[in-house]
This record gives C-alpha cells, sequence and structure tokens, in this order.
C-alpha cells in the first residue's frame, strides 16, 4: 500500500496535557527524573535506598560496588533531580559529618510505578503463560 492510498483521518487527535496547569514541576523536570533512572548505575542506588530507607554513603557505596569516583558522581546526579535526599549529622565527637541518603517520595514512586511496574507485569504475563 501506497502513501497515497491510505485515508486520511478527518481529524488528528491531540493527547490529553500531561501536567495540571497547577503542576509543582515542570514537564523538564519529570523527562529529568526519568532521564537520571535510565542510567543502570543509577537505577542500581535508588533500588537499594528505596529497600533500606536511608543509608549512610560508605553503607550505600559498599552495597551498590561502583567505583568511587563514579559512585558520588551518580548519587549527586540522584539528588540534583529529586529523587535522593541527602542529610548530614555530626560525629559524636562533633569532629565532623556523617552524610546519609534516602529516597524522596518521587523516587520511590518512580521506581514503583515506572520500570520496576513494567518488570512486575513482564514477570506476572511470564508466570501465566507458562
Amino acid at each position: 500500500m501506497s502513501e497515497t492510498d491510505r485515508q486520511q483521518p478527518e481529524e488528528i487527535r491531540q493527547p490529553d496535557p500531561l501536567l495540571p496547569d497547577e503542576s509543582g514541576l515542570t514537564l523538564a523536570e519529570y523527562l529529568s527524573m526519568q532521564q537520571a533512572i535510565g542510567h543502570p548505575t543509577r537505577f542500581r542506588i535508588l533500588r537499594t535506598l528505596v529497600a533500606n530507607d536511608e543509608l549512610s554513603a560508605a553503607d550505600l557505596k559498599a552495597a551498590v560496588d561502583v567505583e568511587s569516583h563514579n559512585f558520588h558522581y551518580h548519587l549527586d546526579e540522584l539528588v540534583a533531580v529529586g529523587l535522593v535526599d541527602k542529610r548530614q549529622r555530626r560525629t559524636a565527637d562533633s569532629q565532623g559529618f556523617y552524610t546519609y541518603y534516602r529516597p524522596t517520595g518521587m523516587g520511590r514512586g518512580i521506581l514503583d510505578h515506572g520500570v520496576e511496574e513494567l518488570m512486575r507485569r513482564e514477570r506476572e504475563f511470564n508466570d501465566a503463560y507458562s
């Protein structure tokens, strides 16, 4: 069938607006979050934080087994887009700070309703038909 043989629709429908007028985030911010979680290292970091609620930088680095310079780069990306919160706490001797990381609500949501939801559906489909 050639291009000229196709029947043209009377009207091309536009998708519904993605965000409400009063949205707290812009489309660009949502897309930045999606892009951030698209990297395997950042995905593993966020999943590990969601599974543990909160971890020190040292414990998180050990859990995901990533080179130090790469680890901090990826962790900073997750913090910058709002998927991970960072907090510092003084040590008992007040000589320094410990840094802890935890997933934000958006960080939990992007996993639960995004990539992991697709993975769960695939697993359910495979279980149902195998």
